[in-house]
């Protein structure tokens, strides 16, 4: 395997023998108990719902992997090497120093955010009777084609979504712990739920 559902616990620095501070995002990545393997994929699990809040269903579900508790995440991956069976614990074990993964998690939500602050335009002139300083000014043609362009960046959610960074350098791995040290930054706030996958190529921290 491949992959492991972590959480994300914030950032720090380490020291590498040269001496030069590295900034690393702290993972709690697993234990994650193999769920359910089938059609190439593998269903892990990570945390633990309170039994008042688990479905029947999904008690019955883990049950078949021996799990007691339902886990507060579940997630399936495609099947990479040898593939695990249900019931077995994946750790940090399965990543190692010096490797690249790619870490996706939900980023932190802005709420309704103007053009300014959501794409980065310059706003209009602050003085000389100008009263358009933070509008996206004209959105579209007036005659042809007379309507707005589909992908036009306007005002709207800003945050709050699905992203991937790509490229980040595994810099020490916690096996007692189950803590991963992670190069640079990954998406999400403190204690959001991530993903960890290995990732073959350069890093852009290269």
């Amino acid at each position: 395997m491949n992959a492991l559902i972590g959480r994300k616990l914030g950032m720090t620095r380490l020291f590498n023998e040269e001496g030069t501070h590295v900034p690393v995002t702290v993972i709690e990545a697993g234990p994650c108990p193999v769920v359910q393997v089938a059609g190439g994929r593998v269903q892990l699990g990570f945390g633990a719902k309170k039994p008042k809040r688990s479905a029947k269903a999904l008690v019955g579900h883990v049950k078949l992997a021996g799990l007691d508790v339902v886990p507060r995440v579940l997630e399936s991956f495609p099947v990479a090497g040898d593939a695990p069976k249900a019931g077995d614990q994946l750790t940090v074990a399965i990543f190692a120093a010096g490797e690249r993964v790619k870490v996706t998690g939900v980023t932190k939500g802005r709420g309704f955010q103007g053009v300014v602050h959501r794409y980065h335009f310059g706003g209009g002139p602050a003085t000389h009777g100008n009263t358009r300083h933070r509008k996206p000014g004209s959105i579209a043609p007036g005659t042809d084609p007379s309507r707005v362009i589909k992908g036009k960046r306007m005002p709207g959610h800003m945050g709050a979504r699905h992203f991937t960074e790509l490229g980040l350098i595994v810099v020490r791995v916690d096996a007692d712990r189950n803590l991963l040290f992670v190069r640079g930054a990954v998406p999400g706030p403190m204690n959001g739920l991530v993903t960890v996958r290995k990732q073959g190529g350069k890093s852009r921290h290269d």
